[in-house]
């Protein structure tokens, strides 16, 4: 189940806000521009599906994105627990950064956490199969798969060179909860 925890960006032990409603989601991201979807495909996809046929089940969605945004390249990136880079890949994720375009995911499968450092709050942001989230350039972020990745996500960019970070070089990213696969959501008023 999706989930996004507010904290204040001083505290990591108690969070402002738990919320695992989709439209509750959307809606605090939304104020603070941050883009979070749900989309379904328009055809079933098998596993062990090409980044063709991935790609083909949300053309539509797809598009529309490329058309709104200018986004000029998209691909699949697909991660399981017994790739042999998978420490490598999550400890390139981990820390604070930002870059100069959005970064768009799309969950196809699996899940992973994005972590945003937004006016003084830090919003956790579990993405699970259907969440779209679209973080804004210049935002500072950071992204955990846990130890034991599975993710199947379509990447939307408009450098073709595709994922360029610009590290913060704070620690914030330290002091707050890495990614659990196993929690569960709670919604908290």
């Amino acid at each position: 189940m999706s989930r996004l925890r507010i904290y204040d960006d001083t505290r990591n032990d108690t969070p402002l806000a738990v919320l695992d409603d989709h439209a509750a989601i959307a809606e605090a991201l939304n104020a603070v521009g941050v883009r979070f979807e749900q989309w379904e495909a328009n055809q079933p996809i098998a596993p062990g599906a090409s980044q063709d046929e991935v790609i083909a089940a949300y053309r539509a969605d797809i598009d529309r994105l490329m058309a709104e945004n200018g986004y000029q390249s998209v691909d699949v990136i697909s991660l399981k627990p017994d790739h042999p880079d998978r420490a490598a890949f999550r400890q390139k994720f981990l820390n604070e950064h930002t870059h100069s375009e959005d970064e768009v995911r799309f969950f196809v499968a699996g899940a992973g956490q994005f972590t945003l450092h937004i006016d003084g709050k830090v919003y956790e942001v579990l993405c699970e199969k259907g969440d779209l989230i679209g973080v804004p350039d210049g935002t500072p972020h950071w992204f955990d798969m846990s130890e034991s990745p599975y993710f199947v996500a379509i990447r939307l960019f408009t450098n073709t060179e595709g994922w360029v970070a610009n590290f913060t070089g704070t620690d914030i990213a330290e002091q707050f909860p890495r990614m659990n696969p196993h929690a569960s959501a709670a919604t908290v008023s």
